[in-house]
């Protein structure tokens, strides 16, 4: 059966548009150089942290690994596993970013019950003998509960992150230095993600 040459043109030319319609729901490739929004760092843990600090380090580090990296003022949020606030969202678009990088820091011991994630183990539990310390130094050792970085990368317009993984970190007697050794093997990992892609 032959197909009048006008109706089969009808046919191309419907398939043509639903491919172009198609193609319009998927995002982009990331061009090289794609650009990182780094939200700011969430605390979900008791254990006090210098939050923008933190953010600053890690957008630093990102930079230092030749990556376009601009830090968010909107935050991480505070659900687990991690996901893409509307917020984060939005300000991501207003800046132009490929991806965002979210990062909450958790204790593991407030939420035993979550599947743990893979880790990139930073130190160990070791007693503190800082005499600044004021859980520490002259009244004996004191042992500190390690800590999770949980961070995700998305790129925009996907729901599942590209990565997804934690830090595990041991906070140190100086609360303003706790946690920036794990933002500067974040910042690594992530570099080393982005540079697959």
């Amino acid at each position: 059966m032959h197909l009048p040459r006008f109706a089969v043109l009808c046919i191309l030319f419907v398939l043509s548009v639903a491919l172009m319609m198609s193609a319009q729901d998927l995002p982009p490739q990331p061009k090289s150089g794609a650009r990182v929004c780094v939200a700011t760092v969430g605390n979900a843990s008791t254990t006090p942290a210098f939050v923008d600090r933190l953010t600053e380090r890690l957008t630093k580090n990102l930079k230092q690994n030749k990556i376009d990296a601009v830090t968010m003022d909107s935050a991480t949020t505070d659900k687990h596993p991690l996901e893409l606030s509307t917020d984060n969202g939005e300000e991501a678009k207003q800046k132009e970013c490929d991806y965002v990088l979210l990062s909450q820091i958790r204790n593991p011991r407030q939420h035993p019950l979550e599947p743990q994630m893979p880790e990139i183990s930073i130190g160990g539990r070791v007693p503190s003998v800082d005499a600044s310390d004021p859980m520490g130094g002259s009244s004996g050792p004191v042992y500190r509960e390690n800590l999770n970085v949980a961070f995700a990368l998305f790129r925009i317009g996907r729901f599942k992150p590209v990565l997804d993984t934690q830090v595990l970190e041991r906070p140190s007697a100086n609360v303003s230095d706790t946690l920036l050794p794990a933002m500067d093997h974040e910042a690594n990992r992530v570099g080393h993600e982005l540079k697959k892609h």
